[in-house]
């Protein structure tokens, strides 16, 4: 008896819970994580907020309403309410809406892990967490469940913060805010140059962020490792550097080789892929700056005005206004459209690693986020900086100068 019951519970396979933060830059490599996991025979549970459900579904062109298989194993979601109404909140306002999320994740996780057991699945054997909710460490370690870090981003601002967090070099301040910044493994680097939550004289939003991301780091001790969306080749020097201090795991780039890019589906997505087909070999402009930056309508015009005068073919993707982000709708000018013709394209969302994949496209005008960055960087197209915030500052810095 007993040893058909250790048989039985052997035959189950590993249970990994993933916990991301509700942003496609989080959320995309999160779930490529998952579906990497799922391939090799483990169960794999993702979950986030319940108001990004429609968005992730749309932009990940997937259904989350039954588990995924992929190879011997799958990916399922669950997802939590942060007790919040799905439009008219303001979730970009982080004084307010992160100590919401705390509060959340801390009642609705531990029961999430609880709950697996009682519905029939295996136990969870780990938790993954992302940036923006170092919470879940806590969590994990009051479950006695391993857990592990998936940092998002490069492993140059990975250094950064964690030589800023422990005072291993100087930085700027708001008294000497001219400092130049000496980080073993990295260029150097100006005060401009830094992720922006942790530039001198920085809005006090930038602050919270900032402390919420060093959050992160002071519980570095309760991850037995940190997995880098990146590949030790890219940052040699830098991995080099963080070894010393913590397990970092590369296991990237986590989307698939440029051989391997399944053919686009959905509407939209075929749509663009159709329009360049079109098009000339390197003649498009691709324009993205993620699901976050949302342009003022002064910088859209300006934008539209450079294109049009150019007389580039691009294809733009221009997202609509997000209510819960607090963000003002924005138009093209009058008559924008209709000069440019068929030489431009405008589209709401667009299936980027296919388009950066498509010989018709020549350069990619960006916001510098990592997972742009590291796509455009694998596909070896040329890019136009346009960073806003965060880790896209430095992103800037390395993909002009050094990679």
């Amino acid at each position: 008896m007993g040893s058909k019951t250790k048989e039985a519970r052997t035959a189950q396979p590993l249970h990994v819970l993933l916990v991301s933060f509700a942003a496609q830059g989080f959320i995309s490599p999160t779930l490529r994580l998952g579906k990497l996991l799922a391939s090799r025979g483990l169960l794999v549970t993702f979950t986030t907020t319940q108001d990004f459900r429609k968005l992730l579904e749309k932009q990940n062109d997937i259904s989350t309403d039954h588990p995924l298989q992929f190879g011997s194993g799958s990916l399922r979601f669950e997802f939590f309410s942060d007790g919040l109404p799905d439009e008219g909140t303001n979730r970009l306002d982080v004084n307010f809406y992160l100590p919401v999320l705390e509060k959340a994740l801390r009642e609705k996780l531990p029961l999430i892990v609880k709950s697996q057991p009682e519905n029939g699945r295996p136990p969870v054997s780990c938790i993954v967490n992302n940036p923006f909710i170092p919470w879940v460490c806590d969590i994990a370690e009051e479950l006695s469940v391993p857990c592990a870090t998936l940092w998002v981003q490069s492993c140059g601002v990975f250094a950064t913060y964690y030589h800023y967090l422990h005072k291993l070099v100087p930085f700027p301040t708001d008294d000497e805010p001219e400092i130049e910044i000496k980080i073993p493994g990295l260029p150097v680097l100006k005060a401009d140059e830094l992720p922006s939550f942790l530039q001198p004289r920085r809005p006090e939003k930038f602050k919270l962020l900032g402390k919420i991301m060093l959050a992160q780091f002071e519980r570095l001790p309760k991850s037995f490792c940190v997995l880098t969306d990146g590949f030790e080749a890219l940052e040699k020097d830098t991995h080099g550097v963080l070894s010393k201090f913590c397990k970092l795991r590369p296991i990237g780039p986590l989307f698939k080789g440029t051989k391997t890019l399944p053919a686009a589906t959905g509407d939209v997505a075929v749509d663009c892929i159709k329009w360049l087909d079109s098009r000339p070999v390197s003649s498009v402009v691709y324009i993205s700056f993620g699901t976050i930056v949302h342009l003022s309508q002064q910088q859209v015009d300006e934008l539209a005005y450079g294109v049009l005068n150019s007389g580039v073919s691009f294809l733009w993707v221009m997202r609509p206004a997000r209510k819960d982000f607090g963000q003002t709708p924005v138009d093209f000018p009058e008559g924008f459209l209709e000069k440019v013709g068929d030489k431009g394209k405008v589209v709401d969302w667009a299936p980027q690693l296919q388009v950066l994949g498509h010989p018709a496209v020549k350069c990619f005008f960006t916001h510098c986020g990592w997972n742009s960055s590291v796509e455009t960087l694998s596909f070896g197209i040329p890019v136009v900086c346009f960073p806003h915030v965060g880790d896209q500052i430095m992103n800037c810095k390395f993909l002009v100068d050094v990679f």
